[in-house]
């Protein structure tokens, strides 16, 4: 998952969005795989933890995608009126990366 870093702290997806939800266009950015991860990768954020900022290139390429993936599917996933991600997106990741693994279990034991 996600670490800060400068601190090392876990991050926390949801909170990572919301940051960018202020941003000009976002709505259709996060329509568009490419844009929002370049975007993304532009963008500095603030840990919770520590209060020092960073860059979204320092963010796992494969999570984002994910995130992406997930903002998408789950219709309704953002509040727009009052800026919040209503879907728990670290929950959500690590449920898909044990999937994952159990998929790649069941295939090598077949």
């Amino acid at each position: 998952m996600a670490k800060c870093p400068v601190c090392g702290a876990p991050l926390d997806w949801r909170e990572l969005i919301e940051q960018m939800l202020d941003l000009e266009g976002i709505e259709d950015i996060l329509k568009d795989k490419d844009k929002f991860l370049k975007t993304l990768e532009g963008f500095s954020f603030k840990c919770s933890k520590c209060g020092e900022e960073f860059y979204g290139k320092y963010l796992p390429r494969d999570e984002a995608e994910k995130v992406f993936e997930l903002i998408n599917d789950f219709k309704g996933s953002i509040d727009w009126e009052s800026k919040r991600v209503r879907i728990r997106l670290n929950q959500l990741l690590a449920l898909d990366k044990m999937l994952e693994e159990w998929d790649k279990r069941v295939k090598r034991g077949l």
